[in-house]
């Protein structure tokens, strides 16, 4: 952002151009590197062992075939990877979107006559949706969304994702709506609980927790599944009532459009809004946290028309909605991957699964699946983090404890947005109550300074340097007002010249100005004159509009703090 030099000209500025095009492909496909092939290569082999168990987990959880969750990654990556502008991040079916998509089958008459198609139908709708959001510039939600939010949103997200999976582990049939009405429907059917279903299921989550602490790099997920299935096999549990995955299509699904009415279509809008909302940031947060060895930036915006490209993949595979995985991206990171070329792999490796080891996936147990989605609610709780954001500020805990409440009590969507609106409450509290200070010359340090920093700075006797942290506007231009004559009133001296230095101030309104105007005849009353330093050009042309730099007087507006002090003192000679 420029200022102003002496003649009141705009310096120049400290960023280029973002007028020049851009290119189709990622930058990872355009200048990609023989020596990343065998890292990517091993990334995407060793994901891939947590993402078929994962992927199948899920698409139980939002109560379609487990073979669903296999076919919405395998669209997923393949588009996102030459799309999306993270070069780690892992696509495809993830818990927040497919426990939406299961309350969305659960509530939907339509839904739960044919819920793959739905489903497959729910994606394209949410493609669709984030296409129009690229167009539309909505990707500025992305700014809305502080760390406190993401950790109570995925600790939130862990609790409802445990709940989800009572029914699977314990064989009954959960009904309720609401966290709080399905945990009474398993206490209030607990002597019907299937004993062997919940040993094995509880047996393999824990064996998988205790195996990450063990062995942190070890496919513990895949591993544990295995040995499930064994045991099931071994036993024969599946004629003492644990139920199996079950026969799974041959081959591939043929790419297409599912076929549903426009009613419907239209009916779905809205619960595809919240998909592509929540998918959005949850890929917009996982590709900042990993940004990879190159640590290049992702582009918000571009990010809209990948995650769309991703569910389009999805839906045309017959899947379900898509967004991004926070554990297996950081598994990709963790075992050195340079570029989605990792993702490209995993699709290939996936595929080979799909069709070599289909009889095997078929026996695979669902309360191992379940056992799976625990495990992967462990990983995504980060208790530190409170810990951290309650050394740091109280503000900053209340918010992550507040959108883990609210995800639990009104949902993910809601919860989110409940959330988003309660930090920018406290940015709001913030900025209407920034710091101010006074500021004068410390022995031996450049410059001016906050006297209440240095007890032994010396303020000019006559002059104030008035610093407002914070741009000007109607939730603070009063306050402003106020404290400024208060500094004015407590000076130990009289004060002859008010300089208000407005390095902070980037930014008015139209109340500010009003109140700017105010404080100026008020100080000019009490035979105070009022000039202004080291203002942004931006600032100054808000200011010009408002005519607001007329009546300070253009010889009263400096560049600098010395160039300030000095016309003060050439005013005042007396003064010294």
């Amino acid at each position: 952002m420029g200022t102003l030099d002496l003649s009141g000209r705009r310096t120049a500025k400290a960023y280029g151009s973002s007028m020049s095009p851009r290119p189709l492909l990622p930058s990872w496909v355009r200048g990609y590197r023989r020596r990343w092939l065998r890292a990517d290569l091993l990334a995407g082999a060793t994901v891939t062992a947590y993402l078929v168990p994962q992927v199948m987990a899920y698409a139980e959880l939002a109560g379609l075939p487990a073979v669903a969750g296999i076919w919405a990654c395998l669209g997923a990556m393949a588009v996102y990877a030459f799309v999306g502008t993270s070069r780690l991040l892992s696509v495809g079916p993830e818990s927040t979107t497919a426990l939406m998509v299961g309350v969305v089958i659960g509530s939907v008459p339509a839904a739960r006559a044919d819920p793959s198609n739905f489903a497959a139908t729910l994606a394209l709708v949410v493609a669709g949706l984030c296409v129009i959001g690229y167009f539309a510039r909505v990707a500025v939600v992305a700014d809305l969304l502080s760390r406190p939010v993401l950790v109570g949103y995925m600790a939130g997200i862990a609790v409802l994702m445990v709940v989800s999976q009572l029914g699977t582990l314990t064989a009954l049939t959960v009904t309720g709506d609401g966290l709080v009405p399905e945990i009474r429907s398993v206490f209030e059917q607990f002597d019907a609980v299937h004993g062997p279903t919940l040993a094995l299921g509880t047996v393999t989550a824990a064996a998988m927790i205790v195996g990450s602490l063990v062995l942190p790099r070890a496919p513990v997920s895949l591993i544990g599944l295995v040995a499930a299935t064994a045991v099931v096999a071994a036993l024969g549990l599946e004629d003492h009532g644990v139920r199996v995955i079950g026969s799974i299509p041959s081959g591939l699904p043929v790419p297409g459009i599912p076929h549903l009415d426009g009613s419907t279509i239209l009916a779905m809008v809205p619960a595809a809004l919240g998909v592509a909302f929540v998918g959005y940031t949850d890929n917009v947060l996982t590709s900042r946290a990993f940004p990879g060895e190159t640590r290049e930036p992702v582009d918000a915006k571009r990010e809209l028309l990948a995650l769309g490209g991703a569910n389009l993949g999805a839906g045309l595979m017959q899947g379900f909605p898509v967004s991004s995985s926070g554990s297996r991206t950081a598994i990709i990171n963790a075992v050195g991957g340079r570029t989605q070329m990792a993702g490209l792999t995993a699709v290939g490796v996936t595929l080979l699964v799909l069709v070599a080891l289909r009889p095997l996936l078929e026996m695979v147990p669902a309360a191992a699946l379940g056992a799976v989605v625990l495990y992967a609610a462990t990983k995504i709780v980060s208790i530190a983090e409170f810990r951290r954001f309650a050394r740091f500020r109280a503000s900053e805990l209340v918010i992550a404890l507040v959108t883990l409440v609210a995800v639990l009590v009104v949902g993910v969507l809601w919860g989110v947005l409940v959330a988003i609106g309660l930090s920018v409450l406290d940015l709001l509290r913030r900025v209407a109550r920034p710091h101010d200070a006074v500021e004068g010359f410390v022995p031996g340090l450049a410059g001016m300074h906050d006297v209440d920093d240095y007890p032994q700075a010396e303020v000019v006797p006559g002059l104030m340097i008035y610093r407002y942290d914070s741009p000007l506007f109607f939730a603070n231009a009063e306050n402003f007002r106020a404290r400024a004559l208060d500094a004015v009133a407590d000076a130990e001296t009289p004060v002859r010249w008010f300089v208000i230095n407005a390095e902070a101030i980037v930014e008015v309104d139209i109340t500010a100005v009003d109140v700017l105007e105010s404080l100026i005849e008020d100080l000019e009353h009490r035979g105070v004159v009022v000039a202004i330093a080291r203002m942004k050009q931006e600032l100054a042309d808000q200011l010009e509009v408002a005519g607001l730099l007329d009546r300070v007087g253009h010889d009263r507006l400096f560049p600098t703090l010395p160039t300030a002090v000095a016309a003060f003192r050439e005013a005042n000679p007396e003064d010294g």
